[in-house]
């Protein structure tokens, strides 16, 4: 009798029946599919060299498998890509370049261990030369539409002193000069080729396989309908031009929350805007 029981138990362990369906545990792994053409910002992707189809493969099974990240950002998109592609757009960058703010923050107003700061990363120095502004009150990197402008103006320089948008892409990560050395000492005009760190060698994979997995959702079986999607928020836009001494204050005076003005203009560092003579800011304010 007691070796019947054990057996039983056995066969509901390895089999997997039981209490729950087996659907319900059941994880099968596989390598995430990739399409045989390829193109990033009009560019083919030469997966005919092993370590470009080696590289790609990994990142798709990195993003693949992060399920709570990819899924996050995936939501996340629907409220900022809009804004995004726009810009993009106007400023003749190839929309696949989006991709690239995911890589870099995931969609997410982040402060990196080197102080790279928004959406886009920027590092303080190189946003004050594309004209954001960061002090102690207002930082623009925050700023999601100014910071995606000098994003694409800082890329399409990139593009220009490079030749095309592999390498802008490598030089947005590492910088333009750590770049320019590194094709140097190796004799090389093209990304794909190069030996780099770590964190570039993989950037414009990432960047791909991002693409891959947000244009192709069914090829990756990823679940998600359009109610799962986080909707963007309905605001009215509000010129400032003179300083407001606490936005605390201020927000209850005009029937707001503070979180949703902080929320809606991530820009503002600290419980005050100051107003210099002449200048002027532009407050997101929720509608209802």
């Amino acid at each position: 009798m007691k070796i019947r029981i054990l057996v039983f138990f056995l066969v509901i362990i390895f089999c997997g029946v039981g209490i729950y369906p087996q659907s319900a545990y059941e994880n099968v792994l596989a390598v995430p599919p990739i399409p045989e053409n390829i193109e990033f910002c009009g560019e083919k992707v030469p997966q005919q060299l092993y370590w470009v189809k080696e590289g790609l493969e990994r990142e798709l099974i990195n993003h693949c498998y992060n399920h709570s990240r990819t899924l996050l950002t995936l939501k996340r998109s629907t409220r900022f890509f809009p804004i995004i592609e726009k810009i993009l757009i106007e400023e003749n960058v190839p929309l696949d370049l989006k991709y690239l703010c995911i890589a870099e923050s995931n969609l997410e107003n982040v402060l990196s261990p080197a102080k790279a700061a928004g959406f886009w990363q920027f590092m303080e120095v190189t946003g004050k030369n594309y004209g954001l502004e960061i002090n102690e009150n207002v930082d623009e990197r925050y700023h999601l539409e100014k910071a995606t402008r000098a994003a694409c103006k800082h890329l399409n320089k990139l593009y220009q002193q490079f030749g095309n948008w592999a390498l802008a892409a490598a030089a947005y990560n590492m910088g333009e000069n750590g770049l320019s050395k590194r094709l140097n000492e190796q004799q090389l005009n093209n990304y794909w080729d190069l030996l780099l760190n770590e964190e570039t060698s993989r950037y414009v994979y990432r960047c791909i396989a991002y693409k891959l997995i947000f244009e192709n959702q069914e090829l990756y079986n990823i679940r998600i309908t359009s109610t799962d999607f986080y909707k963007s928020i309905d605001f009215k836009e509000v010129v400032i031009s003179n300083s407001i001494e606490d936005l605390r204050t201020y927000c209850t005076k005009n029937k707001i929350l503070y979180r949703q003005l902080k929320e809606l203009n991530p820009w503002l560092r600290n419980t005050k805007l100051i107003v210099i003579a002449n200048k002027s800011y532009t407050l997101k304010i929720p509608e209802n």
